[in-house]
């Protein structure tokens, strides 16, 4: 097979040359935001799990408990034998948490948006996503084989328009957004997306990867504002603030009974361990029963913010832009060999020419680390 390897290991010199090759590196990660790498202590902000919840002791004991009880795996998909008992409990769990009437759980985020979005609309419909979301909203779409625009990032009178121009056109239409934007960190306007498609009979569905657990007391981006918008398909997953792992919907009864007898990667995926069930359940109660810890990622990152007079804080993600991608490697070199870790961003993650630093705040960080991080960045790269 020499024509592959040559033809890949041309691609693999073209990403290099332009600073875009990316290599895996070992990683573990401990108790109170610290990594080791390369045998080297780092404090971490790099991490999404915001609560640290995935090293809390009641979590993984749930985990210890459920594999002794039900065992390492699942053996099959949930249609056939892999539908543990504590799926239940994990959905009302989410559904309560949401303010649905019922939540059907995933093997993963990215496999949620694979499975729901095909499975509402279709050729005939049309999808219109905020042109900074996830990758994997796209992928969901591409699969839906429906038409496909997007609208400028939070941009409602773009969004209008294009439901204005092409309503008529369509038999059902679905509007797709972050609820927090990964990379970015500010937040969808929920308030005026809820209006804007009851007005035009468009399917509002938010990605909540990032606003679980961390804003409106912990229940999310929609309830982060004044008051709660309806959203009638709430996505998430439970890999972040949660620290355990697996993709959700939440959604009227109607609606999950679908996606649970149509959705491809439900269907034909593995269920999950019940031990990552388990702990998804004891680490939504710990948000449902502590919201002043669902609080705090917040507050560290507007006050890195504040240090650095940077615009305020919506999420725990702080973005800083760089713009050429060997930059923000250095940056982050920098930043690694005064024991952090802060990972540097490149596209196509993100656009060309906005290569960051993305910096990711969490309960576990401690304000002197914040002080200090902010004064090595102020020092040796934004002065650059």
């Amino acid at each position: 097979m020499k024509s592959l390897d040559k033809h890949v290991q041309l691609k693999l010199s073209t990403l290099e040359s332009k600073k875009l090759l990316r290599k895996l590196a070992e990683t573990n990660r401990s108790t109170s935001g610290t990594t080791i790498r390369d045998n080297k202590k780092l404090i971490s902000f790099a991490c999404n799990d915001y609560l640290g919840l995935s090293q809390n002791p009641d979590v993984i004991r749930a985990i210890k408990e459920a594999s002794n009880k039900y065992g390492a795996g699942a053996g099959a998909s949930r249609l056939v034998t892999g539908n543990n008992v504590l799926y239940k409990k994990l959905e009302n769990q989410l559904a309560d948490l949401k303010g649905t009437e019922r939540a059907c759980v995933f093997g993963s985020g990215y496999l949620a948006n694979l499975g729901i979005i095909p499975s509402l609309v279709g050729p005939k419909d049309l999808i219109v996503t905020d042109q900074l979301s996830h990758a994997c909203i796209f992928a969901g779409a591409d699969l839906a084989e429906s038409k496909i625009l997007t609208f400028q990032h939070n941009d409602i009178n773009n969004l209008e328009g294009i439901l204005k121009r092409e309503r008529s056109l369509h038999q059902h239409v679905m509007v797709v957004t972050d609820g927090v934007f990964s990379m970015d960190g500010d937040l969808a306007p929920i308030p005026e997306l809820s209006k804007l498609c009851k007005k035009y009979d468009a399917w509002l569905m938010t990605d909540d990867a990032h606003g679980i657990g961390v804003l409106g007391n912990g229940r999310g981006s929609n309830f982060a504002f004044e008051s709660a918008s309806e959203i009638p398909l709430q996505m998430g997953t439970l890999s972040k603030a949660v620290g355990s792992y697996g993709g959700y919907l939440c959604a009227s009864k109607p609606v999950i009974e679908l996606i649970k007898t149509r959705a491809r990667t439900l269907i034909y995926s593995t269920a999950l361990p019940p031990a990552i069930i388990s702990a998804s359940i004891s680490a939504l109660n710990i948000i449902k029963t502590n919201p002043e810890l669902t609080k705090i990622p917040l507050k560290n990152a507007q006050f890195f913010t504040s240090i650095l007079k940077l615009d305020k804080a919506v999420s725990p993600i702080v973005p800083i832009i760089l713009g050429d991608p060997e930059r923000a490697m250095n940056a982050s070199k920098i930043l690694e060999n005064k024991g952090y870790l802060v990972t540097a961003i490149r596209p196509p993650t993100v656009p060309e020419g906005t290569a960051r630093l993305r910096f990711a705040f969490s309960s576990e960080h401690k304000i002197d680390d914040i002080k200090n991080l902010a004064k090595i960045v102020k020092k040796n790269i934004l002065c650059n």
